[in-house]
């Protein structure tokens, strides 16, 4: 992210814009690989009124926020916030697409939640399964399985393959660009 960050009645000062940027920045962990655009932070004081109006364009998205606080610091933590939730929001209704068709992604997420935590607490002499998960794969192609797994952060996504109809995995490689697992019968 690039941030331009301008000040009406306020000098900026560097330990405003070092608060700024680096709360600003913690919404990178929202997405899978941080979104290069820029950040365009307006601050203002008006009668003792701080003011902070926050505008990240994205591809399909605008996140905006504007905030009136006493204290500045406390304004920037609040437009953070807002900024925050209208991320969730947003991935929310995109997921709230993709399960009106069936999608198996939520199983997905849990699952690997409790394999990741099933590992930390694995002994290296011992392999136990701690719970074992059953679903419904959905039909669909390798482009949107991939779609899929990337919305979820997830590093591998278990599918039906809508053409051969045979159960298939995509994952991310090392090198960032996917891979494909069919079987060979």
């Amino acid at each position: 992210m690039k941030f331009n960050i301008r000040g009406e009645n306020i000098e900026v000062t560097g330990a405003i814009k070092e608060y700024v940027e680096k709360k600003i920045s913690k919404l990178e962990r929202y997405f899978d690989s941080a979104p290069n655009t820029d950040v365009h932070v307006n601050l203002s004081v008006y009668n003792d009124e701080q003011r902070i109006e926050v505008t990240i364009p994205m591809t399909n998205l605008l996140l905006r926020g504007e905030v009136q606080h006493i204290d500045l610091y406390a304004a920037v933590d609040l437009v953070v916030d807002k900024l925050e939730r209208q991320i969730r929001k947003h991935k929310t209704k995109i997921n709230r697409k993709f399960r009106q068709n069936g999608s198996p992604k939520h199983a997905f997420a849990e699952m690997e939640k409790e394999a990741r935590l099933a590992e930390d607490e694995e002994d290296e002499n011992q392999l136990e399964i701690v719970r074992t998960k059953r679903f419904n794969l959905k039909p669909m192609d390798s482009e949107e399985a991939i779609l899929q797994m990337d919305m979820l952060g997830h590093e591998f996504f278990v599918f039906t393959n809508d053409d051969s109809g045979e159960t298939n995995v995509v994952y991310r490689r090392r090198d960032g660009k996917y891979g494909l697992i069919e079987p060979h019968v």
